[in-house]
């Protein structure tokens, strides 16, 4: 793939905290650790923490790809080319140099135009060895229970798969590529120029180092055919509206034997008619009468497992008072979060007669001035 103008900037493995000789285990603990401390629903509100997880997501997804991170490491290794800037002074896009597009460039467009491989040639005619696959989106609508919960599902996909005739392999069933003659199998021919030799991609196998004598007549060789798909998923529990979950290697599949892309799977939350969600937290609104939030009552509401909880609603409650029920919220991997169960005074919109009288006659046993602490009466 090509390499990102972000990859000369960035030094992914200072985002994650690892050296650049970290173990793939090493860079996925690192990740884990990082991506729990600065999770959105960890920090609700926090701009700052929301941004640094991005930067953290972003930098494990090139890291913890075995290929991105081969690529990455090799383009890092051009820093002191890339840092002149192939474009300031001194640099290779100096006056009289030439000047490099870095964006949509690849290492072989790149070398290539630094030492003579003749410019950037078209996509057509130049070599390719094995290329991943795509990557791919998906959205998906669940129920906020469903949510909560967390499930498996299914996937119903359309996109490039390993050809089922040949096996993603290329070559027509009872057969098999074969090493390629000119390059002798390494899919790279060397170039010796006194003291600098250079490799390029071998022309006869497109840097394969290997060539399809024999070619699966339904793919065409490239080992790769459109085709309806079915991907099952695990959506966690306590995922959230918006959440973009990776599926690693389940994107398109690679040609010439290059890895699958990944698959990114969108999940939009419907919104329940009885509770709402803050991160972990769940939110319930219970009307309750002016007499119960007046002498107090025994309050009962609904959880969201079908449980019921019984709230002490003490004598003199105002309307929006949150009570808190410790550990019926959401349930992450994390964390389990709260019931807030918030109070609202229910006012009548009509009275009787009897009602009317009522409340007039506990009128004139109340305060006559509530408001004389704001100098109105």
């Amino acid at each position: 793939m090509a390499p990102q103008r972000e990859w000369f900037e960035k030094d992914y493995y200072s985002v994650l905290g690892v050296s650049s000789t970290a173990t793939p285990k090493e860079i996925t603990r690192a990740y884990r650790k990082l991506a729990r401390e600065l999770h959105p629903d960890a920090n609700p509100g926090d701009a700052a923490a929301e941004e640094r997880f991005k930067e953290v997501s972003a930098a494990y997804d090139v890291v913890g790809d075995e290929t991105k991170r081969a690529e990455y490491d090799e383009v890092r290794r051009m820093g002191p080319m890339a840092g002149a800037g192939f474009g300031g002074p001194g640099g290779f896009g100096g006056p009289g140099g030439a000047t490099f597009d870095f964006e949509g460039a690849d290492l072989g467009d790149l070398l290539g135009g630094l030492f003579g491989g003749g410019g950037r040639r078209g996509h057509r005619n130049r070599p390719r060895g094995p290329q991943r696959g795509a990557d791919l989106e998906s959205e998906y609508h669940a129920s906020f229970r469903d949510a909560v919960a967390g499930f498996e599902t299914s996937l119903h996909l359309t996109s490039d798969a390993a050809c089922s005739t040949c096996r993603g392999s290329g070559s027509k069933p009872g057969t098999a590529p074969v090493a390629c003659a000119q390059c002798g199998g390494r899919g790279v021919l060397d170039d010796n120029q006194g003291m600098f030799s250079f490799s390029s991609p071998c022309p006869s196998c497109a840097g394969a180092g290997q060539v399809i004598t024999d070619p699966c007549t339904d793919c065409r060789g490239t080992g790769v055919t459109k085709r309806s798909r079915e991907v099952k998923v695990r959506i966690p529990a306590g995922v959230a509206d918006g959440q973009r979950i990776r599926l690693k290697g389940r994107g398109a599949a690679g040609r010439n034997g290059g890895p699958a892309g990944d698959l990114y799977v969108i999940v939009h939350v419907a919104a329940d008619t009885v509770f709402g969600r803050d991160g972990r937290n769940l939110i319930l609104s219970v009307p309750i009468s002016f007499t119960e939030a007046a002498l107090g009552t025994d309050l009962t509401v609904p959880t969201l497992d079908g449980k019921t909880v019984t709230l002490r609603i003490p004598a003199g409650t105002p309307s929006g008072k949150v009570f808190r029920v410790k550990g019926r919220g959401v349930a992450t991997a994390k964390s389990t979060g709260d019931l807030l169960v918030t109070v609202q005074v229910s006012v009548p919109a009509e009275l009787t007669d009897e009602q009317r009288e009522a409340l007039e006659s506990l009128a004139d046993t109340l305060p006559s001035a509530p408001r004389e602490h704001l100098g109105v009466a």
